[in-house]
């Protein structure tokens, strides 16, 4: 018999959010987050679901090459406006 407990439960995979924009689609990348391309494929950020007390947000973030780290671009309540501020930003 093993000692270890189980301390969390596995993360369940989220739909992907619906874009009104046919310019971009998601990449799922993870179970909450996906990789925003325009249509040639260019990578523009990274689309985040995070839990929050009032519903879901939608974080829209870049991936910072050189740290390695994602770097926030902000928290939206709606996935099309994060994947447009990364668009414009």
């Amino acid at each position: 018999m093993s000692a270890n407990l189980i301390t969390s439960s596995p993360e369940l995979p989220l739909a992907t959010p619906r874009l009104s924009s046919p310019r971009e689609h998601l990449v799922r990348a993870s179970a909450h987050l996906w990789r925003v391309q325009d249509g040639a494929g260019r990578i523009l950020g990274h689309l985040r679901i995070v839990p929050d007390p009032l519903g879901l947000r939608y974080r829209a973030e870049r991936l910072h090459l050189a740290t390695g780290d994602f770097w926030l671009v902000g928290d939206f309540w709606r996935p099309d406006d994060a994947v447009a501020a990364l668009r414009n930003g």
